[in-house]
């Protein structure tokens, strides 16, 4: 295995731990253990605490961005629902399919709050501001730029609620019919309203 795969596979598995037993539990051993590697291998690739959440954080990032790109679509959606649903089917998958990936994120971002050049990437992992504002603007909204800043406060509010907030009480199982359709009518109230709007703010 080549020295890129190794720190790859060690990106993975300190996500992975964050995700499922918190940051405190991301540990150069705790990450041989979960490998199967020899004790010391990971402080070897990675030699301090803080390198070892630089490559969570950027691996975590790289995921993130790969997935939305490929939901993202090469141009915007022909009209309001086409745009709703299209969102809705990323931010499911980021309840369901993706989930560990969303709950290390929310725990990393806390973490790293202090650090510009680690924090900032990941917050703006997820969700694409620039894309937003050119949905808005293909859209026609009076304000594309508010409404496309918006339009990310909600996705991100919309997948915090369902993975921490009260919401994941009573909604629908992630991957279902009803968990897209419910995030797509939020997301459609949403835009709706933004194109309603008389005038820039």
């Amino acid at each position: 295995m080549c020295e890129q795969d190794r720190r790859t596979r060690i990106a993975d598995a300190a996500i992975e731990l964050v995700a499922e037993q918190g940051v405190r539990a991301l540990t150069h051993l705790a990450v041989d253990a979960r490998l199967e590697l020899p004790r010391g291998s990971t402080s070897y690739y990675m030699r301090t605490r803080r390198a070892l959440l630089e490559a969570a954080v950027t691996r975590l990032s790289v995921r993130a961005r790969a997935d939305f790109d490929a939901f993202a679509g090469s141009a915007p959606p022909p009209d309001v629902r086409a745009a709703a649903d299209r969102i809705a089917v990323h931010l499911d998958r980021m309840l369901g399919a993706r989930r560990a990936d969303t709950i290390a994120r929310y725990a990393l971002v806390a973490e790293v709050a202090a650090s510009t050049d680690l924090h900032e990437p990941l917050a703006r992992a997820a969700f694409s501001r620039q894309l937003a504002v050119g949905l808005m603007t293909a859209l026609e909204a009076p304000d594309p730029d508010t409404a496309g800043a918006d339009l990310v406060s909600l996705c991100e509010g919309l997948v915090f609620d369902r993975v921490i907030g009260g919401r994941s009480l009573d909604a629908p199982e992630p991957g279902s019919p009803a968990s897209i359709d419910q995030l797509s009518c939020a997301v459609e109230t949403f835009l709706r309203g933004a194109l309603l709007s008389n005038s820039p703010r």
